[in-house]
């Protein structure tokens, strides 16, 4: 048994943070309340006075690279990182060498991380078969086999007949389609933000319509047909705007956004660093402050890493070659409660919410609640604590990480998985789930 003594708790339920106890036993947690009487021998005390105490983090959207990369990241170092940063379920997107669109391929994923996954992997599968953008997976097959979600992720659904047809057949199957916007003649080869940063430091630019063209066909594809869909990290103002719009007129539409694109705006590029190279692209600081009302004002559902590590050979290049990406898991709470929390954008349980309890329910995998009877899967941090992001701490194998050196608030201490402890205060202490 563990027993969480004197913290302060945010259950995902309750409107306001509350000061208990929770006892786990096994895998479950047994109970929650004030001044619960144990026996120091038969439990592992856990003194959570200063610290407050969340379901699980879920993050619905990153990416582990295995099978096909592993050079990059791979199931183990993956969801070591995630544990450290105080994920208790990752969804892994489905764009791996082969990618996951088969029932075998979705197995294949679940077996490795019983073997060797640290927290809980919610397998994507594929929307069209190899991702080509012709023909749907077999979406029954995937979805009984354990796939969670659907998502052609780095490579938009270009043939809207196809789109209608995955959209109908995932009505059927009760799960959800993710939707990576963007129309890739409009990107045009570009490697960040097109406007004024783009033009000053020669490089190419993006322009915002590659990804609002594809976001204002989805709501409309999402309105006509009467089936939900989940746009991916949302990036511009006008694409919160149109989100927001389509949602007041009863489109069953949720969004996501990450943690850099309400942390970083493109004028972090002006250092060419590599690791700000990101798709979609660090934007304005208007589309930052868009990005952080639409959080505040609900119109975005979730906030999610796209952890997307790479090996340093792929980043320690000119920019317009380098790989797109950042390494996310170990940094999304901290820039979470420090660019959010701390300046008032939400509360610490809107925070929760969008980073656990909402991902569960748009995912339909559990979690995302503390309550009497539900599974013991649990985060532990000290929003005190202030730290320099440090890179070469990272678990995962990809360093490609902006906020490396600067400064945040909130650090995770404890991640509980199924009851188990698998990382106490930077250290892994559980290799298996």
């Amino acid at each position: 048994m563990i027993c969480i003594k004197g913290s302060t708790i945010v259950d995902g339920i309750s409107r306001e943070p509350y000061i208990g106890d929770i006892l786990i036993d096994n895998k479950t947690i047994v109970k929650i309340g004030q001044d619960i009487d144990i026996d120091p021998r038969d439990v592992t005390l856990i003194d959570g006075k200063g610290l407050h105490v969340f379901p699980g983090l879920i993050d619905m959207h990153c990416h582990l690279r295995e099978p096909g990369y592993e050079y990059k990241e791979d199931i183990e170092s993956g969801t070591k990182s995630a544990a450290a940063g105080g994920f208790t379920g990752i969804a892994p997107m489905a764009n791996t060498n082969p990618p996951i669109d088969n029932a075998g391929m979705v197995n294949f994923i679940k077996k490795r991380a019983r073997e060797s996954g640290v927290v809980k992997i919610f397998p994507i599968a594929t929307v069209t078969k190899q991702m080509k953008g012709e023909e749907i997976t077999e979406i029954g097959e995937l979805s009984r086999a354990g796939a969670v979600a659907l998502s052609d992720d780095g490579l938009p659904i270009e043939n809207a007949q196809v789109m209608r047809l995955a959209l109908q057949y995932s009505q059927m199957f009760n799960i959800r389609i993710i939707s990576h916007c963007e129309d890739f003649n409009l990107v045009d080869e570009g490697v960040m933000n097109e406007g004024y940063m783009s033009t000053i430091l020669g490089l190419k630019g993006i322009n915002r319509a590659a990804e609002e063209l594809g976001i204002a066909r989805d709501i409309i594809m999402a309105k006509t047909f009467n089936a939900p869909i989940h746009i991916a990290h949302v990036s511009t103002k006008d694409g919160v705007e149109m989100i927001r719009q389509a949602k007041a007129e009863g489109v069953a539409v949720t969004c996501e956004t990450t943690p850099h694109h309400f942390s970083a705006t493109d004028k972090w590029v002006s250092s060419y660093d590599t690791n700000t190279k990101v798709n979609p692209p660090l934007r304005t600081s208007d589309d930052v402050l868009a990005i952080k009302e639409g959080l505040r004002d609900g119109t975005i559902d979730a906030i999610a890493t796209d952890h997307a590590p790479h090996h340093m050979d792929e980043k320690n290049v000119e920019y317009d070659i380098a790989e797109f990406g950042i390494s996310g898991f170990e940094t999304a709470f901290s820039l979470g409660y420090t660019n959010l929390v701390k300046e008032g954008v939400l509360s610490l349980s809107q925070l929760v919410d969008k980073m656990s309890t909402t991902p569960a329910k748009i995912l339909n995998v559990g979690g995302g609640k503390l309550e009497e009877g539900s599974i013991a899967d649990i985060t532990i941090a000290d929003l005190q604590a202030r730290y320099i992001v440090d890179i070469d701490k990272f678990y995962s194998k990809g360093k490609n990480n902006p906020f490396h050196g600067r400064e945040v608030s909130g650090k995770v201490l404890y991640t509980i998985v199924d009851g188990n402890i698998v990382y106490n205060n930077g250290k892994i202490i559980k290799n298996r789930i």
